[in-house]
């Protein structure tokens, strides 16, 4: 049974939607701030499902009340980056921790290779898998 029927990178919310117009992440960057939340965009060329660091682009944005700043520093992004993954992180700091409370996808390189699934056999008959990206098949800066 195929689960993921796009073959696209299935991340934080949203992801088996469209992708998200500008308009759409205002409104979502701006239900955010509503709650208090401070935005971070960050990026990566290798979205394996267990590499939840990603690189940030600038810091994170704790002062920032208007969804317009956030909107620009991840445009600011796009242009630097434009063949990369491009995630908006919002931190909910009203426990004293700074707790993810929102994170999706706002950018993709245009061909997703995606991952594959390694098997091995270990100890007898027992099996032993691994999720792979194709993409670091090649060196960081050739990737997409």
């Amino acid at each position: 049974m195929m689960t993921n029927p796009t073959s696209r990178l299935t991340q934080g919310q949203f992801s088996f939607l469209p992708d998200l117009t500008d308009a759409e992440i205002t409104a979502q960057i701006d239900y955010g701030l509503r709650r208090g939340y401070a935005w971070s965009v960050e990026h990566t060329d290798d979205p394996h499902p267990r590499n939840t660091y990603w690189n940030m682009y600038g810091n994170p944005m704790f002062d920032l009340a208007d969804a317009a700043g956030v909107l620009q520093e991840l445009n600011d992004c796009r242009a630097a980056f434009p063949n990369r993954y491009i995630r908006m992180m919002a931190f909910d700091s009203t426990r004293g921790v700074e707790t993810i409370a929102m994170s999706f996808i706002v950018n993709r390189p245009e061909q997703e290779p995606g991952f594959g699934l390694v098997r091995q056999e270990v100890n007898g008959r027992s099996m032993r898998y691994t999720v792979r990206g194709y993409a670091n098949e090649r060196p960081e800066t050739q990737r997409y």
